[in-house]
Formats: structure tokens, C-alpha cells, sequence
């Protein structure tokens, strides 16, 4: 029996009519919480022993790659190993402009209120990874899982 690699926009568009976008949404939504969960948790717990900064650079770096392989097998419906790689570095690009939004806040956040609470630090980092989800479900969309064929 062949292996069958199905991509997200075949030229038919059979893989979209049978994933559909509101489905895509539904998924990316799911795994985009749990990733969410990670990171934060991540956050708050390395905050004290590596500082505010680095705990959000390593909790963000960590989720990511669980998120962009998540969304890749289930969101996106992509088996194998094609394209891998480059998928992977195409949504590095897409954890630049996260981390900038929200080590901005961080630092907005250590301005505005310099003894704030872990509580309150994560749920800046939270709201930053919020503003930042439109972007990076489009840019997997219509850039890192878009067919080549």
C-alpha cells in the first residue's frame, strides 16, 4: 500500500471541502490553548531561577515547535516528511514576531508596573500571544502549509 500525503489546498480542492476553514479554525483554536497553557505555565514557573525575559523566550521557543508540529499534522492535515524542514523555519519567522509582542509587553509591563505579580505577568504575555494568533494562523495558512503543487 503507497502512503498518501495530503496537503492542505490541493488544486482540486478536496483536502479544503473535506477540512474546510472553519474546521482549520476549530483545530488551530484547540491546539492553539494547549500551546498557550505551555508557554504560560513555562513562564510563570522560570520567571524566579532565569528572569522574565529568558523564561518567556524559552516557554515561548518550547511551545512553538509543539504547536507548529500540531498544526501541521492535525490542523493541516500534512503526513511525512516533505517539507518539513522549511515548514519549521517559516514558522520560526512567524515566533520572531510573537516573542517581539510580547517581550514589548514584558517590557511595558516592568515600566508601567515593576513589582507586578507572576498572575499578572502571564496574563500580559497571554494578551500579547492573543493579539499575535490572527497573524500567525494566516501566515500557516496562506504561507508555511499552503500546497507547492
Amino acid at each position: 500500500m503507497a502512503a498518501v500525503v495530503v496537503t492542505p489546498l490541493e488544486s482540486s480542492g478536496t483536502a479544503l471541502a473535506r477540512h474546510g476553514f472553519r474546521g482549520q479554525v476549530a483545530r488551530f483554536a484547540v491546539i492553539g490553548a494547549g500551546s498557550t497553557v505551555l508557554h504560560l505555565s513555562l513562564l510563570a514557573v522560570l520567571t524566579g531561577p532565569l528572569g522574565v525575559q529568558v523564561a518567556n523566550l524559552v516557554g515561548l521557543v518550547i511551545s512553538t515547535v509543539a504547536n507548529t508540529a500540531a498544526n501541521r499534522a492535525w490542523t493541516f492535515q500534512l503526513r511525512g516528511r516533505e517539507q518539513m524542514g522549511r515548514q519549521h523555519l517559516q514558522a520560526l519567522v512567524v515566533f520572531a514576531i510573537t516573542w517581539a509582542c510580547s517581550s514589548a509587553a514584558l517590557e511595558l509591563l516592568a515600566v508601567a508596573w515593576p513589582h507586578a505579580s507572576t498572575l499578572t505577568t502571564v496574563a500580559v504575555v497571554g494578551l500579547a500571544n492573543a493579539v499575535s494568533t490572527v497573524a500567525r494562523f494566516t501566515a500557516m495558512r496562506g504561507w508555511i502549509f499552503r500546497s507547492r503543487a
